[in-house]
Protein backbone atom coordinates (compact mmCIF):
# COMPACT_ATOMS: atom_id res chain seq x y z
CA UNK A 1 0.00 0.00 0.00
CA UNK A 2 1.11 3.46 -0.63
CA UNK A 3 2.22 5.11 2.59
CA UNK A 4 3.58 8.80 1.63
CA UNK A 5 0.61 9.46 -0.93
CA UNK A 6 -2.76 10.21 -0.05
CA UNK A 7 -5.94 10.47 -1.93
CA UNK A 8 -7.41 13.70 -4.36
CA UNK A 9 -6.02 17.13 -2.78
CA UNK A 10 -7.42 19.43 -5.33
CA UNK A 11 -8.08 19.63 -9.02
CA UNK A 12 -6.44 21.89 -11.46
CA UNK A 13 -8.75 23.77 -14.08
CA UNK A 14 -6.67 25.91 -16.35
CA UNK A 15 -8.17 29.28 -17.52
CA UNK A 16 -7.42 31.99 -19.99
CA UNK A 17 -8.87 34.86 -18.03
CA UNK A 18 -7.94 34.54 -14.31
CA UNK A 19 -10.19 37.49 -13.39
CA UNK A 20 -13.24 36.57 -15.92
CA UNK A 21 -13.15 32.41 -14.08
CA UNK A 22 -13.26 33.62 -11.17
CA UNK A 23 -16.16 36.08 -11.59
CA UNK A 24 -17.68 32.75 -13.41
CA UNK A 25 -17.14 30.40 -10.67
CA UNK A 26 -18.54 32.95 -8.23
CA UNK A 27 -21.96 33.52 -10.20
CA UNK A 28 -22.25 29.90 -9.27
CA UNK A 29 -22.03 30.20 -5.61
CA UNK A 30 -18.74 29.63 -4.83
CA UNK A 31 -16.34 31.57 -2.57
CA UNK A 32 -13.34 32.47 -4.15
CA UNK A 33 -10.27 32.99 -2.49
CA UNK A 34 -7.87 36.37 -3.63
CA UNK A 35 -5.37 35.64 -6.18
CA UNK A 36 -2.36 34.25 -5.28
CA UNK A 37 0.48 34.78 -7.29
CA UNK A 38 3.34 31.92 -7.10
CA UNK A 39 6.87 32.03 -6.87
CA UNK A 40 8.70 33.77 -9.95
CA UNK A 41 10.06 30.52 -11.86
CA UNK A 42 6.34 29.26 -11.84
CA UNK A 43 4.78 32.01 -14.03
CA UNK A 44 1.21 31.38 -12.58
CA UNK A 45 -1.40 32.83 -10.42
CA UNK A 46 -4.38 30.96 -9.11
CA UNK A 47 -8.16 31.70 -7.08
CA UNK A 48 -8.71 28.79 -4.65
CA UNK A 49 -12.21 27.42 -4.28
CA UNK A 50 -11.37 25.98 -0.60
CA UNK A 51 -13.97 22.74 0.00
CA UNK A 52 -13.70 21.24 3.59
CA UNK A 53 -10.83 19.30 3.30
CA UNK A 54 -9.98 19.48 -0.42
CA UNK A 55 -10.41 21.71 -3.22
CA UNK A 56 -9.82 22.89 -6.68
CA UNK A 57 -8.01 25.71 -8.11
CA UNK A 58 -8.31 28.42 -10.75
CA UNK A 59 -5.08 28.41 -12.46
CA UNK A 60 -3.48 31.19 -14.89
CA UNK A 61 -0.55 31.97 -16.58
CA UNK A 62 0.87 34.92 -15.77
CA UNK A 63 4.33 35.42 -17.46
CA UNK A 64 5.73 32.69 -19.58
CA UNK A 65 8.71 30.30 -18.06
CA UNK A 66 9.87 26.96 -18.79
CA UNK A 67 7.58 25.70 -16.06
CA UNK A 68 4.64 26.65 -17.62
CA UNK A 69 5.36 25.80 -21.35
CA UNK A 70 2.69 22.71 -21.16
CA UNK A 71 0.02 24.73 -19.52
CA UNK A 72 0.54 27.74 -22.17
CA UNK A 73 -0.07 25.13 -25.39
CA UNK A 74 -3.18 23.72 -23.41
CA UNK A 75 -4.30 26.86 -23.54
CA UNK A 76 -3.82 27.91 -27.12
CA UNK A 77 -6.47 24.89 -27.50
CA UNK A 78 -8.56 25.08 -24.85
CA UNK A 79 -9.68 25.61 -20.77
CA UNK A 80 -10.32 22.57 -18.34
CA UNK A 81 -9.05 20.70 -15.87
CA UNK A 82 -5.53 20.49 -16.94
CA UNK A 83 -3.98 18.27 -14.03
CA UNK A 84 -5.16 16.15 -11.13
CA UNK A 85 -3.13 16.60 -6.99
CA UNK A 86 -3.13 13.56 -4.94
CA UNK A 87 -2.08 14.60 -1.24
CA UNK A 88 1.72 14.17 -0.58
CA UNK A 89 2.21 13.40 3.24
CA UNK A 90 5.94 13.18 2.54
CA UNK A 91 6.77 14.75 -0.84
CA UNK A 92 10.23 13.49 -1.37
CA UNK A 93 9.71 10.06 0.04
CA UNK A 94 6.53 9.96 -2.19
CA UNK A 95 8.32 10.37 -4.97
CA UNK A 96 10.71 7.61 -3.72
CA UNK A 97 7.69 5.34 -3.26
CA UNK A 98 6.64 5.90 -7.32
CA UNK A 99 10.20 5.63 -8.32
CA UNK A 100 10.21 2.22 -6.71
CA UNK A 101 6.94 1.23 -8.47
CA UNK A 102 8.83 1.90 -11.85
CA UNK A 103 6.97 5.13 -11.89
CA UNK A 104 9.16 8.05 -12.94
CA UNK A 105 8.78 11.75 -11.84
CA UNK A 106 10.00 14.48 -12.17
CA UNK A 107 12.43 16.61 -9.71
CA UNK A 108 10.54 17.77 -5.95
CA UNK A 109 9.71 21.43 -6.29
CA UNK A 110 9.14 24.36 -3.28
CA UNK A 111 7.64 27.44 -4.34
CA UNK A 112 4.61 29.21 -1.83
CA UNK A 113 2.02 32.20 -2.81
CA UNK A 114 1.16 34.62 -0.29
CA UNK A 115 -1.94 34.89 1.06
CA UNK A 116 -4.02 37.78 3.04
CA UNK A 117 -5.99 36.65 5.69
CA UNK A 118 -9.77 38.04 6.16
CA UNK A 119 -8.60 40.16 9.35
CA UNK A 120 -6.37 41.91 6.64
CA UNK A 121 -2.83 40.34 7.62
CA UNK A 122 -0.77 38.80 5.14
CA UNK A 123 0.88 35.38 5.65
CA UNK A 124 2.48 32.81 3.31
CA UNK A 125 1.50 29.08 1.73
CA UNK A 126 4.42 26.44 0.86
CA UNK A 127 4.16 23.57 -0.94
CA UNK A 128 6.14 20.88 -2.29
CA UNK A 129 4.76 18.89 -5.43
CA UNK A 130 5.98 16.48 -7.49
CA UNK A 131 4.81 15.42 -10.93
CA UNK A 132 4.44 12.43 -12.91
CA UNK A 133 7.09 12.63 -15.95
CA UNK A 134 4.48 11.74 -18.23
CA UNK A 135 0.70 11.59 -18.27
CA UNK A 136 -0.53 8.13 -16.25
CA UNK A 137 -2.52 7.94 -19.70
CA UNK A 138 -3.74 10.05 -22.46
CA UNK A 139 -4.69 13.69 -20.88
CA UNK A 140 -3.91 12.77 -17.46
CA UNK A 141 -1.65 14.23 -15.95
CA UNK A 142 -1.03 13.67 -12.19
CA UNK A 143 0.95 15.53 -9.11
CA UNK A 144 1.31 15.01 -5.59
CA UNK A 145 1.84 18.04 -2.84
CA UNK A 146 2.47 18.16 -0.11
CA UNK A 147 1.07 21.02 2.12
CA UNK A 148 3.55 23.03 4.27
CA UNK A 149 1.34 25.55 5.70
CA UNK A 150 -2.35 23.80 5.65
CA UNK A 151 -3.58 26.64 8.06
CA UNK A 152 -2.81 29.69 5.57
CA UNK A 153 -4.68 27.66 2.94
CA UNK A 154 -7.97 26.00 4.79
CA UNK A 155 -9.39 29.04 6.23
CA UNK A 156 -12.56 28.72 7.31
CA UNK A 157 -14.15 31.56 5.78
CA UNK A 158 -13.01 30.52 2.42
CA UNK A 159 -14.99 26.86 3.16
CA UNK A 160 -18.51 28.36 2.97
CA UNK A 161 -20.42 28.58 -0.07
CA UNK A 162 -23.68 29.65 -1.21
CA UNK A 163 -24.01 26.87 -3.22
CA UNK A 164 -23.66 24.62 -0.25
CA UNK A 165 -20.53 23.05 -1.87
CA UNK A 166 -18.21 20.63 1.09
CA UNK A 167 -16.08 18.55 -0.72
CA UNK A 168 -15.45 17.26 -4.13
CA UNK A 169 -17.64 14.09 -5.10
CA UNK A 170 -15.45 12.61 -8.02
CA UNK A 171 -13.27 13.26 -11.22
CA UNK A 172 -14.68 11.64 -14.18
CA UNK A 173 -12.05 10.78 -17.06
CA UNK A 174 -12.85 10.19 -20.75
CA UNK A 175 -10.59 7.24 -21.76
CA UNK A 176 -10.53 5.39 -25.05
CA UNK A 177 -10.61 2.39 -22.55
CA UNK A 178 -12.06 2.57 -19.43
CA UNK A 179 -10.88 -0.47 -17.88
CA UNK A 180 -7.37 -0.52 -19.01
CA UNK A 181 -6.82 3.09 -18.19
CA UNK A 182 -8.55 1.95 -14.25
CA UNK A 183 -6.44 -1.25 -14.24
CA UNK A 184 -3.34 0.88 -14.47
CA UNK A 185 -4.14 3.79 -12.75
CA UNK A 186 -5.61 1.26 -9.94
CA UNK A 187 -2.28 -0.33 -10.12
CA UNK A 188 -0.36 2.80 -9.07
CA UNK A 189 -2.24 3.51 -6.63
CA UNK A 190 -2.96 0.43 -4.94
CA UNK A 191 -6.80 0.23 -5.80
CA UNK A 192 -8.36 -2.42 -7.20
CA UNK A 193 -11.14 -0.67 -9.85
CA UNK A 194 -14.83 -1.38 -9.65
CA UNK A 195 -17.77 -0.83 -12.09
CA UNK A 196 -20.74 1.74 -11.54
CA UNK A 197 -24.14 0.84 -12.72
CA UNK A 198 -23.39 2.21 -16.35
CA UNK A 199 -20.25 0.48 -16.59
CA UNK A 200 -17.94 3.12 -15.79
CA UNK A 201 -15.06 2.03 -13.84
CA UNK A 202 -14.49 3.54 -10.41
CA UNK A 203 -11.01 3.77 -8.52
CA UNK A 204 -11.31 4.70 -4.77
CA UNK A 205 -8.24 6.94 -3.89
CA UNK A 206 -8.99 7.22 -0.17
CA UNK A 207 -10.82 10.83 -1.37
CA UNK A 208 -12.92 11.51 -4.00
CA UNK A 209 -12.60 8.93 -6.42
CA UNK A 210 -11.67 9.01 -9.91
CA UNK A 211 -14.34 7.47 -12.45
CA UNK A 212 -12.98 6.39 -15.69
CA UNK A 213 -15.79 6.27 -18.74
CA UNK A 214 -16.08 6.90 -22.54
CA UNK A 215 -17.90 9.31 -24.80
CA UNK A 216 -20.94 7.27 -24.83
CA UNK A 217 -21.25 6.78 -20.71
CA UNK A 218 -20.83 10.04 -20.57
CA UNK A 219 -22.67 11.43 -22.73
CA UNK A 220 -25.83 8.84 -21.31
CA UNK A 221 -25.01 10.67 -17.50
CA UNK A 222 -25.67 13.62 -19.35
CA UNK A 223 -28.49 13.93 -21.50
CA UNK A 224 -29.03 16.98 -23.81
CA UNK A 225 -26.22 18.90 -21.90
CA UNK A 226 -24.02 20.74 -24.01
CA UNK A 227 -20.49 18.66 -24.06
CA UNK A 228 -18.73 20.80 -26.80
CA UNK A 229 -15.40 21.84 -25.86
CA UNK A 230 -14.64 18.80 -24.02
CA UNK A 231 -10.88 17.00 -25.11
CA UNK A 232 -11.34 13.58 -26.62
CA UNK A 233 -9.56 11.85 -23.42
CA UNK A 234 -8.59 13.10 -20.11
CA UNK A 235 -10.59 14.62 -17.42
CA UNK A 236 -13.81 16.10 -17.87
CA UNK A 237 -16.12 16.54 -15.05
CA UNK A 238 -15.50 17.74 -11.63
CA UNK A 239 -18.47 17.09 -9.17
CA UNK A 240 -18.89 18.55 -5.74
CA UNK A 241 -21.15 17.56 -3.08
CA UNK A 242 -23.46 20.07 -1.86
CA UNK A 243 -25.18 19.85 1.50
CA UNK A 244 -28.40 21.75 -0.50
CA UNK A 245 -29.16 20.94 -3.66
CA UNK A 246 -31.57 23.21 -4.02
CA UNK A 247 -28.75 25.72 -2.91
CA UNK A 248 -27.11 24.47 -5.79
CA UNK A 249 -30.01 24.74 -8.43
CA UNK A 250 -30.58 28.73 -7.82
CA UNK A 251 -27.00 29.43 -8.24
CA UNK A 252 -26.72 27.53 -11.18
CA UNK A 253 -30.26 29.39 -13.08
CA UNK A 254 -29.92 30.61 -16.72
CA UNK A 255 -26.47 28.56 -16.93
CA UNK A 256 -27.66 26.12 -18.82
CA UNK A 257 -27.59 23.50 -16.40
CA UNK A 258 -29.98 20.40 -16.50
CA UNK A 259 -30.76 17.87 -13.98
CA UNK A 260 -30.52 13.97 -13.93
CA UNK A 261 -29.56 10.92 -12.26
CA UNK A 262 -25.81 11.99 -11.57
CA UNK A 263 -26.97 15.73 -10.03
CA UNK A 264 -26.91 18.82 -11.51
CA UNK A 265 -25.01 19.72 -14.47
CA UNK A 266 -23.40 23.13 -15.52
CA UNK A 267 -22.28 22.72 -19.19
CA UNK A 268 -18.18 23.42 -20.42
CA UNK A 269 -19.29 26.51 -21.80
CA UNK A 270 -20.20 28.08 -18.59
CA UNK A 271 -18.00 26.49 -16.43
CA UNK A 272 -14.46 27.18 -18.60
CA UNK A 273 -13.78 24.07 -20.22
CA UNK A 274 -15.07 21.39 -17.98
CA UNK A 275 -18.30 19.81 -16.36
CA UNK A 276 -19.60 20.97 -13.08
CA UNK A 277 -21.54 18.60 -11.41
CA UNK A 278 -23.61 19.33 -8.16
CA UNK A 279 -24.37 16.48 -6.49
Amino acid sequence: MLTHLGGIDHGVVLVRNLDAAAAGFARLGFTVAPRGIHSPHMGTGNNCIMLKSDYFELLGVLAPTELNAGWRQMLEIREGISAIAFRAHDAEAGAAEMAARGVPTLPVQQFGRPVTLPDGRTTETRFRTFHLAEPAAPGLRLFACEHLTPEATWIPELTRHQNTAEALAAIEVLAADPAGTAARIGQMLDSSPAAEPDGAMRVETGAAPLVFLDGMQLAGRYPGLDLSGLPPEGPVTLAVRVANPSAAVRCAAGLGAMEGRFGLAVPPAAAHGLILAFR
